[in-house]
């Protein structure tokens, strides 16, 4: 006797439904995909008791007649394909003809719509992928699905359902990303009578996401600035430096309009926000890709969450320069509002002057032992160099004059007024905004950071030689990216050669490594520097040591700098490619505007 049997139409739309609706939230994913597919401006979402008991999606689309409605229902009936061909150039949102059926084989399902020049709309009641009745329906223009009793006929599937509480967040967070992704449709969401969101459509993207966020966070965002790198459009906005999350639930991202999830996104966002990012935390963005449909497979997961890149490269270092471009972008505005002059001036700060006498740059075999000096000198805040990079000349304590001379009479006002030092950390300065903290330690850790990654990078890495070789064997994929990328590691100091296939001999390190373990210490290397993409440092191997160094020198709370160089570390510090944040990620400056602190002591509302 056979032991295999052909399922029954109704239990094989059970377990495909398991694939495609998981639980309410899923439900209207599916159904608001659709809706937006139908080109609707408008889409009403109404949930009960977490969407368990009650899911209604209500659109004004462009709707169906009596056959199209009914041919909806039936599994892979769509209109949005053709052939396989197709596939390869999918520009909706929803393509496979799953969705509805399997939401109707597993719920108790209303469907009524009418095309917009049609005098008569179409219901049909269906009960657990039965049809019950087709019949006339007086519908407004568009499509209106009701999907109750999730589940009913599949009592294990509810019992893993959340509580209301937590299936409505879920639900909730679909209509937000439906939302970003089509600012131009008006979205409401109805929570058990209760409005909950009431979206009007917006041409301005930053309008929809200040209405879903809030104020605070948006004026905390800057504009993505592309350069349409690899025919890649990205656009959007992220957040500033120092603007992060201890998880990725508000690192969003959209591949033509399709909210997704990609290990190569995340990574390129991780990398572009580099050392101005904390480690453990994760950027504020909403990020929105355009590109040909054809390099993206969509079709890899049933609710269509995963996407796959034909060119994974080319993508991660577009999005890595977008975001660097777009943290770059930002330094003159923000240097604009730390420069600002203050309201008043009534002491004018010796400034330094520009020849500041130097002298002549170590050969390359010194640089590990830079000195740093100490904290009442200042050296170490001396503003770095483009280019060749000089070594600094020790602050000469002033004896009968000052060291730095002041600057005759200006007509320009002064940038900034420093008013004090507050518990010998905070530098504590005046401009036309209001008051500015600077934390003196983590504006000292910045300028060090950058001046010795350059000195670094203009004349390599000094290495030291292994008492005795070791050989390693990798993996054929990593063989073929080290032959690849011998030249930039030899420069980095690690003395590598290959020794045999799939094996490669190392008889130096760079040395200020100190590792027990140097094969587990380049395997650690190949997948960082691999994972930082082609646009990264070439002394990018070194970065965390150079940031524990300079962190070791830099000035320390309770260090006390005099008035000069106070002026020098401001001054240099706004000099940085970064100056926002220390090499650690932590924010370098605080600025309170004048209307906060009037709003502290009650002035203003």
């Amino acid at each position: 006797m056979s032991r295999i049997r052909l399922l029954s139409e109704q239990v094989a739309s059970q377990v495909a439904a398991g694939e495609v609706v998981e639980r309410p939230a899923s439900v209207v994913k599916e159904l608001v995909e659709n809706s937006l597919d139908a080109e609707a401006r408008r889409i009403e979402v109404r949930i009960q008791r977490g969407g368990s008991s009650l899911i209604r999606v209500i659109d004004d689309g462009i709707g169906m007649e009596r056959d199209d409605a009914l041919l909806c229902l039936e599994r892979h009936a769509t209109s949005k394909i053709r052939t396989g061909a197709d596939l390869a150039s999918i520009r909706t949102l929803g393509f496979r003809g799953e969705a509805i059926p399997s939401i109707a084989s597993v719920s108790k399902f209303r469907l009524t719509t009418r095309e917009r020049e049609a005098l008569v709309g179409t219901e049909i009641l269906i009960n657990g992928g039965r049809i019950g009745t087709v019949r006339d329906a007086g519908e407004p223009a568009g499509t209106q699905i009701e999907v109750r009793q999730l589940f009913y006929n599949l009592p294990a599937r509810r019992k893993f359902l959340r509580t209301e509480n937590t299936e409505s967040s879920h639900v909730e967070q679909q209509i937000m990303l439906q939302a970003l992704g089509h600012p131009e449709v008006a979205f409401v969401l109805v929570r058990d009578d209760r409005v909950v969101w009431q979206l009007p459509a917006t041409e301005r993207r930053i309008d929809r996401i200040r209405d879903l966020v809030g104020q605070e966070l948006a004026a905390e965002l800057i504009e993505v600035e592309s350069s349409g790198m690899g025919g890649i459009e990205i656009t959007g906005f992220l957040g500033k430096p120092g603007i992060s999350r201890s998880t990725r639930a508000q690192q969003i991202t959209f591949v033509n309009g399709r909210a997704v999830e990609n290990p190569i996104l995340s990574a390129a966002l991780r990398e572009g926000y580099h050392t101005a990012l904390m480690k453990g935390q994760y950027p504020v963005t909403f990020l929105f890709l355009e590109m040909d449909p054809a390099s993206v497979d969509v079709n890899v997961h049933p609710a269509k969450r995963e996407v796959r890149f034909r060119d994974g490269i080319t993508l991660r270092e577009s999005v890595i320069d977008a975001v660097r471009r777009t943290i770059e972008t930002t330094r003159t505005s923000w240097q604009s509002t730390f420069h600002a002059p203050a309201r008043t001036a009534e002491v004018d700060l010796p400034r330094l002057q520009p020849d500041v006498p130097r002298v002549p740059e170590p050969e390359p075999r010194d640089l590990p032992g830079v000195s740093v000096k100490p904290a009442t000198a200042l050296g170490p805040l001396v503003a770095p160099a483009r280019g060749p990079v000089a070594a600094p000349v020790p602050f000469q304590p002033p004896q009968s004059e000052p060291a730095v001379p002041a600057v005759p009479e200006r007509s320009t006002p002064p940038q900034f007024r420093i008013i004090g030092v507050l518990g010998k950390l905070s530098v504590l300065m005046e401009n036309e905004s209001g008051l500015v903290l600077v934390d003196q330690h983590a504006a000292h850790e910045r300028i060090l950071f950058e001046e010795l990654r350059r000195r670094l990078e203009a004349h390599g890495a000094p290495s030291q030689r292994l008492l005795m070789p070791i050989t390693i064997d990798v993996t054929p994929r990593d063989a073929a990216w080290l032959e690849r990328n011998t030249d930039t590691l030899q420069r980095m100091g690690i003395g590598i050669e290959p020794f045999g296939h799939g094996t490669f001999k190392v008889d130096a390190l760079p040395a200020f490594v100190k590792e027990g373990e140097p094969a587990q210490w380049i395997r650690d290397v190949i997948d960082e520097l691999r994972e930082a993409g082609a646009a990264a440092s070439t002394f990018r191997l070194g970065e965390d040591i150079i940031a524990k160094t300079v962190c070791r020198h830099a000035v320390k709370a309770n260090d006390v700098l005099r008035e000069p160089e106070l002026v020098q570390l401001i001054h240099d510090l706004l000099a940085c490619d970064l100056p926002y944040c220390c090499p650690h990620g932590r924010p370098t400056m605080i600025q309170m505007s004048y209307g906060e602190l009037e709003r502290k002591f009650g002035r203003r509302v």
